[in-house]
């Protein structure tokens, strides 16, 4: 009990929401299998990218998850938390002694890292009824999902910038860096997201996203980071000695990337006077050998974006590329940092474009908007029972059709994830072919059996570059 009441627990019988532990209770007489699944029915995006059950499958349910001494902790707690023994304590012993602790749990889900349309469902469970409780660690997945959704499309509007005024798209996995870290809820919270994001991209400073991605997906070292500077390491050598402070940047890492934040007193200075003056031949002497990336932090985005451009272009000259847009030295690029969502990237790309300069020369870095300006309700996440036996083995179809919310109507019965064409169509009432079922079995009896590397789920994802071209 201790490691929980601290913040923590893995006890997989405290992650539910309090009144799951009831539900047991209230279901028909002798219902024996409860069948849900999990859909976005809306939201921001009309498409998602599926992702993020496998981590709260290796997390939660691998392996004989529940035992006597978890059951004892749970009832103890529970019975505090209710003033009342509300815990389902034979059903959870049936599970420690016919099963031996392993969970009677059959998991179907789309592959991860796919796009589907809104609508169609995800994933399903089958499993008994006093485990309904799980609805909760199962809802979850709309946190990595939607970050994942969020990060493609940006990604996708990216491309088409650079399909539109660069010559390729060789750049585009590093061109929305995850600056997220600090501003999650919490490291697990960065984890996940951080992961996430790094279906679609590979540059990160969120360490936790990394780490979660070798640990879930067989990943090796899933993001890439470069040195960089902020504020206090440019600020602390005082207003007069910023020309001292850049200097310092490009000598102690004189190869490879080097970013260094460039607005603590005067942005157009430090471009004109700094970069573009004093520092000129040193930036130059990088070329062949490293790139200095100037990052303004502060005003608006696709204005400054813009100038800073101009004005690097004119202290360092540029050429045209191909389709005829401004292109800085190899040795010169910029990232912005602040204000960066996916409502704000167009702004600046399609300003960059109408001012005849690629999106080759620019780079992003997104936190809290990637990370956490989001929630639930961003895709209309739902998890809903659709499929019941109740009553020593009458099966019913289950749904609910609020007349006060269309949009909340659920699905019936047996379900099942066919292709119509190119679009996924969630076929109810058990009228599915199991042969054109798209949904895979992922986990059964507490065993995983699918396994999903980062790299299949990155191809999974991918988008279709040649359409962009």
């Amino acid at each position: 009990m201790a490691a929980f009441l601290a913040g923590g627990t893995d006890n997989l019988l405290f992650v539910t929401d309090s009144y799951k532990v009831t539900h047991h209770r209230q279901y028909p007489p002798n219902t024996t299998k409860v069948y849900s699944y999990f859909e976005s029915r809306g939201g921001k995006f009309p498409n998602v990218c599926f992702f993020g059950l496998q981590y709260i499958i290796k997390r939660w349910l691998i392996g004989p998850v529940i035992t006597k001494d978890k059951i004892k902790e749970a009832k103890e707690l529970y019975k505090l938390h209710f003033g009342a023994d509300y815990f389902n304590e034979h059903g959870w012993n049936y599970i420690v002694e016919k099963h031996g602790g392993y969970l009677p749990i059959k998991i179907k889900a789309v592959p991860e890292g796919k796009m589907t349309e809104i609508t169609p469902i995800h994933f399903t469970t089958v499993n008994l009824i006093f485990s309904v409780l799980l609805q909760t660690i199962f809802v979850q997945v709309w946190y990595p999902m939607t970050v994942a959704t969020n990060s493609r499309y940006q990604k996708e509007i990216i491309a088409q910038y650079l399909n539109d005024t660069a010559d390729d798209l060789s750049g585009l996995p590093f061109k929305l860096h995850d600056f997220g870290f600090r501003g999650a809820s919490s490291v697990e919270s960065a984890g996940i997201g951080g992961m996430s994001h790094l279906v679609n991209f590979k540059g990160t400073d969120t360490i936790a996203g990394i780490l979660t991605a070798k640990n879930y997906y067989h990943c090796d070292i899933a993001g890439f980071s470069i040195p960089a500077a902020e504020h206090s390491t440019i600020t602390t050598w005082g207003r007069e000695g910023e020309i001292e402070a850049f200097r310092n940047m490009l000598t102690q890492f004189p190869t490879g990337l080097v970013a260094v934040v460039s607005d603590s007193y005067n942005i157009w200075n430090a471009c004109e006077e700094v970069w573009g003056g004093v520092l000129k031949d040193l930036v130059v002497s990088r070329d062949g050998k490293g790139t200095l990336v100037i990052r303004p932090d502060s005003g608006d985005p696709a204005t400054v974006v813009v100038k800073t451009l101009n004005i690097l272009g004119e202290k360092f000259g540029f050429k045209k590329n191909r389709k005829g847009f401004k292109v800085l030295p190899s040795y010169l690029r910029l990232i912005q940092g602040d204000g960066i969502s996916y409502e704000s990237l167009g702004k600046i790309l399609e300003h960059m474009k109408e001012n005849e300069w690629s999106a080759d020369n620019l780079a992003f870095g997104s936190g809290g908007a990637l990370l956490q300006r989001l929630d639930r309700d961003t895709q209309k996440c739902a998890f809903k029972c659709s499929f019941a036996v109740v009553n020593d083995g009458n099966e019913v179809n289950v749904f609910k059709e609020p007349i006060t919310d269309v949009g909340k109507k659920s699905k019936k019965g047996r379900l099942s994830l066919e292709l119509q064409g190119t679009e996924y169509v969630t076929v109810q009432e058990g009228k599915g072919d199991p042969n054109k079922d798209q949904l895979i079995t992922v986990y059964e009896n507490g065993h995983l059996l699918k396994d999903f590397t980062f790299e299949e789920v990155r191809k999974n994802a991918e988008i279709d570059l040649e359409k962009q071209n």
